[in-house]
């Protein structure tokens, strides 16, 4: 097998591990066991548990950010709609992204510092993909130009996203809310609408 079939065995196994059971419940012993791989191969490829859990995160972020991507990158989308099919895509996603939840798990009780690099990345990348929509809309005549400091207008956006994650998905109320993504949306929508 190859090294790099190798190293996307482990990968596997460690997103079903650690979706599971957790990152402190889950032993490299175990990753490697039912990886059917000598637990130096697992180091060979990873140097620690936090470097493959990091890794497990960073592809559940990837997926995501391809998925937004396609939404942001729609041409025949008016901004009003591509930031509905963003919000919806991106809890849609997220709520399949088990491990991701453990990292705001982790914030509560102990926080993840060896994520905090791709976390600060996404957010980052998040506001540039907002920007582009809201800009779209100023173009369009749909949205209308902001007198706030555009910076702002997006680390307010991204705190709003990032605090209804907390309800839907660690207080597991996704498929409670999940009906009322309209209306919530609406409510942001009609914040940026002329």
């Amino acid at each position: 097998m190859a090294i790099e079939d190798t190293r996307e065995k482990i990968l596997i196994v460690a997103n079903k591990l650690f979706s599971r059971f957790g990152f402190h419940k889950t032993s490299m012993d175990e990753i490697a066991k039912i990886a059917r791989k000598a637990k130096g191969s697992l180091y060979y490829h990873f140097a620690s548990k936090e470097e493959l859990f990091k890794e497990v995160v960073a592809k559940e972020i990837d997926n995501l950010k391809l998925n937004l991507s396609i939404i942001v990158n729609d041409k025949d989308l008016k901004a009003n709609e591509k930031i509905k099919q963003y919000l919806i895509k991106r809890m849609e996603i997220l709520h399949n992204a088990s491990n991701y939840h453990e990292t705001l798990k982790a914030d509560f009780f102990e926080h993840f510092d060896f994520i905090d690099d791709l976390r600060k990345e996404l957010d980052d990348w998040e506001k540039a993909q907002i920007k582009k929509i809201i800009e779209q809309g100023i173009e369009e005549n749909i949205f209308k130009k902001q007198n706030a400091n555009m910076d702002v207008i997006l680390d307010v956006f991204i705190m709003v996203l990032k605090g209804l994650e907390i309800p839907f998905f660690l207080q597991d109320k996704y498929d409670e809310l999940h009906p009322y993504f309209d209306d919530l949306l609406l409510i942001l929508i009609k914040g940026l609408s002329k």
